[in-house]
């Protein structure tokens, strides 16, 4: 099967544009459309379907696309082991990060990436809700949770402590809480689904944070949210510390029982299928991240 048509297939499914995949390749529309098709009949299925107004992935077509990314992707490392001439990692790169983190940490980062690797182009996908990196066809993917999905494997890049914190302005006017059972009747600026957390102190001892004994009345779903509404001073907030050092330090916002935080051992995680190649544009971007951003001793305190 010729890569070439290969990548064609990838690019256009991306950016669903025959055309414009053909463009980024050297190639004239009509010498694209011809090479795509070409592909389609070797393959005996309709990878794409065209009307005069769209271009959109068949069910055949979205189900090759993993299998056409893996094949693309194990040829490049191949040739990168037999000593290939390309110079640098090329071509795009599937990244999915929390939102919340990309902005604070990794949106900074990016004219460094880019001076260091500027023939790779970096195509983020940015959500504060879970998503699955299988079906997503991403490259790698930034995850905040234990790593138990026996589908991926990945490399840790950070503790993810967890802790209460609120404005001074909220403070004052509602009083600080000394002990949890003070949190009673605080106002909470929940996640989405509202549930009950535990809480463990730095000597072992665990309590519940229960929002039905708060009053619970913000719920949000993106942590930049969270934050903010914090600041603003609409009451108490649990945050992870890599989204609100910054804060601290500017005096914004004020960490909650000092001596408590989340009872939840989350690990920010870069993870990738397991049944991928580790290319070498993966794993720079890897190290990269890594390198910069890796066990950052004031998210853990």
């Amino acid at each position: 099967m010729d890569t070439s048509s290969l990548r064609l297939f990838v690019m256009a499914a991306e950016r669903l544009n025959i055309s414009a995949a053909g463009r980024a390749l050297g190639l004239a529309p009509a010498v694209a459309s011809a090479r795509l098709a070409k592909l389609e009949t070797e393959l005996g299925v309709e990878l794409m379907r065209r009307t005069t107004r769209k271009v959109s992935l068949s069910i055949e077509g979205s189900d090759f696309l993993p299998y056409a990314r893996e094949i693309l992707a194990q040829a490049d490392a191949a040739r990168t082991i037999l000593g290939g001439t390309d110079t640098g990692p090329k071509g795009t790169l599937r990244f999915a990060a929390p939102s919340t983190f990309a902005q604070l940490h990794i949106m900074p980062l990016l004219p460094a990436f880019h001076a260091q690797y500027p023939d790779l182009t970096l195509d983020l996908r940015l959500s504060d809700t879970r998503f699955d990196a299988i079906e997503g066809s991403f490259d790698l993917a930034l995850r905040s949770a234990p790593l138990t999905d026996s589908s991926l494997k990945g490399r840790k890049l950070s503790d993810d402590k967890r802790v209460l914190c609120a404005s001074p302005d909220y403070l004052v006017r509602h009083g600080t809480p000394k002990a949890p059972d003070d949190l009673n009747g605080h106002h909470l600026i929940a996640w989405s689904n509202a549930e009950p957390r535990g809480l463990i102190s730095d000597a072992g001892e665990t309590v519940t944070l229960d929002p039905a004994a708060m009053i619970c009345r913000t719920l949000v779903d993106d942590g930049d949210a969270q934050r903010e509404a914090t600041i603003a001073g609409a009451g108490l907030s649990i945050n992870s510390l890599w989204s609100v050092t910054y804060e601290f330090d500017a005096g914004r916002l004020t960490r909650v029982l000092p001596g408590w935080h989340l009872n939840q051992p989350t690990v920010l995680w870069l993870v990738y299928p397991r049944s991928n190649v580790l290319t070498p544009k993966t794993r720079i971007f890897m190290d990269f991240l890594i390198h910069h951003l890796g066990n950052r001793p004031e998210w853990s305190a």
